[in-house]
């Protein structure tokens, strides 16, 4: 048998070293081609395509989903809480058409509700919210809150037994927006800062827009002190009974009913009022808040 001599690099001599070098470069030219040919991933949506999918989401009008632009995936997220059925987010899908493949559905806990209930903090009509921040213009003293808060009753008071007023209503928005403003009777009674429900305050000294991933802070007069980030912004939440509130604030900071119209914050700056969301502060949920900026200009108010 005749034997072959090794090469110096232990294959076999230069002329098969060659000719296999070449078959492989054929073979990694056959295997490269389907990949060359393969379809371009498919383009983000653009924003009007976008706005268009969002648009079909209000259409759809299922009480109980949430809905904002992901400018980072190019999708719209659609939040559905506990009450929204399969059948329900097919009618979404349908609605939204070619564009349903811009939607994202996420499920959470609980069902999206007001955040009011009968308690203590401030009081009307049988209703208990809490305080979001005090506010001024000039050397009149004004108190922020929800405007689903606002709606229920005109004169609002400090304890349950509604003897001590703390003020009257000067302004409300709900739907569509969720901020209302109360005159303070007592202009000294006004205090700038936020209650850490831990026996200390918080100086708001300022007002700003919120971010995604920034970490923020509630307070509220049934649940106390609680923290969390911002996962969404100006999103759109159906209530149920026509109740669509816009440009929200979306979080995974915990609230229950009584919280509404509490403040959102980071560190010292203002961010929210409390809107509403699901879920508790047991097992943890969504809640919404709404921008501060805009009830501040709305009312020609400031943080101090």
């Amino acid at each position: 048998m005749k034997i072959k001599r090794l090469s110096p690099l232990g294959g076999t001599t230069r002329g098969a070293r060659l000719i296999a070098v070449a078959s492989a470069l054929v073979a990694a030219s056959a295997l490269a081609a389907p990949s060359a040919m393969a379809e371009a991933a498919p383009a983000k949506a653009t924003v009007a395509q976008l706005a268009q999918a969002g648009e079909a989401v209000l259409d759809a009008d299922v009480a109980g989903t949430a809905w904002y632009t992901d400018q980072a995936t190019g999708k719209v997220v659609v939040t559905v809480d506990s009450t929204v059925s399969a059948a329900e987010i097919a009618t979404i899908k349908k609605e939204a058409g070619d564009r349903a493949g811009d939607l994202t559905i996420k499920r959470t806990e609980g069902t999206f509700d007001k955040l009011i209930a009968g308690g203590q903090a401030i009081y009307a009509g049988g209703g208990r919210c809490s305080l979001g921040f005090n506010v001024r213009s000039g050397s009149t003293y004004y108190a922020l809150t929800a405007g689903h808060c606002t709606e229920i009753g005109s004169t609002w008071y400090t304890n349950s037994a509604n003897t001590t007023v703390l003020g009257s209503r000067a302004g409300t928005s709900f739907p569509t927006n969720d901020y209302g403003l109360i005159r303070h009777s007592n202009a000294s009674a006004a205090d700038g800062r936020v209650y850490l429900y831990n026996g200390s305050y918080r100086d708001i000294t300022t007002a700003g827009n919120a971010r995604v991933g920034q970490s923020v802070q509630r307070s509220g007069s049934t649940t106390g002190l609680h923290g969390g980030t911002v996962t969404g912004l100006n999103a759109t939440v159906n209530y149920g009974g026509g109740d669509i509130v816009y440009g929200m604030i979306q979080t995974n900071v915990c609230a229950e009913p009584g919280d509404s119209g509490g403040p959102l914050f980071s560190g010292t700056t203002a961010l929210g009022l409390t809107s509403g969301g699901s879920g508790n502060c047991s097992s943890g949920g969504t809640t919404f808040f709404q921008p501060v900026t805009e009830a501040l200009s709305a009312y020609g108010v400031s943080v101090f």
